[in-house]
């Protein structure tokens, strides 16, 4: 091929190359909020435990897959487990386990686009909190205590701040608030301008509002027992966002950094006695 005709090639695919990189540029906001919006599904797949039924609670306009479990013992109450991102009720094994065997029933179930739940855009609490205040419509009386981790964690703040069956809260790898983790987690190449395009456009498509997804808000507004946990070394969602969290409550409050943990390492065999002791003392003061 003579000069002129690869001077000419090179020239084309510069000009395929530059319309490319175009077209993915213009698609990123729409990549970004699909991201954010759809996480993994990752179906539970795995029995219900021993003592515990398969059951599917109505929610906010979606069917919720679960299981409700009872009390090996006197019941004290109700645990109700809440998943992380791109998780589901099967995480939950060990906790059901645990807390039959201490007097609570306990439902676990799929939080919304998650799991067999239905529903297919995950909204970090918007419709979250109703679709778990539906849940606890089902709960016999007595206290309640919401326990969650990471996604979990935020729908279990945010539910607490408006709902006063709410006798206790254990917060595991919470993020203070949605806009700023989702800038935290972003990728490099997602500019500021391409963030904010699509946060709006993840609102429109989802039907809420990034800025009210907010733990560290609804937190000045409870008043039940909060226990926060978060691992020292979390760069997934750093400590940051649950110290944030803890200056917000103005109720009973314990934070406790697990040294050397990291997302989703943070419930370690030894925070479980402190788990259940602040549990127990929790309960006992509910009237």
């Amino acid at each position: 091929m003579k000069l002129r005709s690869w001077r000419t090639a090179g020239i084309i695919l510069g000009v395929i190359a530059l319309v490319a990189a175009e077209v993915v540029l213009a698609q990123l906001p729409a990549l970004a909020a699909g991201g954010l919006l759809h996480p993994i599904r990752r179906h539970a797949g795995s029995q219900a435990p021993d003592g515990c039924e398969d059951v599917s609670f109505a929610g906010a306009g979606v069917a919720l897959r679960g299981w409700r479990c009872q009390a090996r013992q006197a019941r004290l109450g109700t645990l109700v487990y809440l998943h992380g991102v791109a998780d589901n009720r099967g995480s939950g094994v060990g906790v059901v386990r645990r807390f039959v065997n201490r007097g609570f029933d306990v439902i676990a179930y799929d939080s919304r686009a998650h799991g067999d739940s239905g529903g297919d855009t995950c909204t970090y609490g918007y419709f979250e909190k109703k679709d778990l205040r539906r849940v606890l419509d089902t709960v016999p009386s007595g206290p309640i205590v919401l326990l969650g981790t990471s996604l979990g964690a935020a729908v279990a703040l945010q539910e607490a701040a408006d709902d006063p069956r709410v006798s206790a809260v254990v917060a595991a790898e919470t993020f203070s608030d949605l806009r700023t983790v989702a800038r935290e987690r972003a990728p490099f190449f997602l500019t500021t301008a391409t963030i904010r395009k699509a946060f709006s456009l993840a609102e429109a498509r989802g039907r809420f509002a990034v800025a009210a997804v907010s733990p560290v808000e609804a937190a000045t507004r409870i008043t039940c027992p909060v226990l926060l946990i978060h691992g020292a070394l979390d760069s997934d969602t750093p400590p940051e966002h649950s110290v944030r969290v803890f200056g917000a409550l103005h109720g009973p409050k314990r934070l406790i950094l697990v040294p050397g943990a990291r997302h989703n390492e943070s419930l370690a065999g030894n925070v479980w006695p402190e788990i259940e002791a602040w549990i127990d003392r929790s309960v006992t003061q509910v009237p």
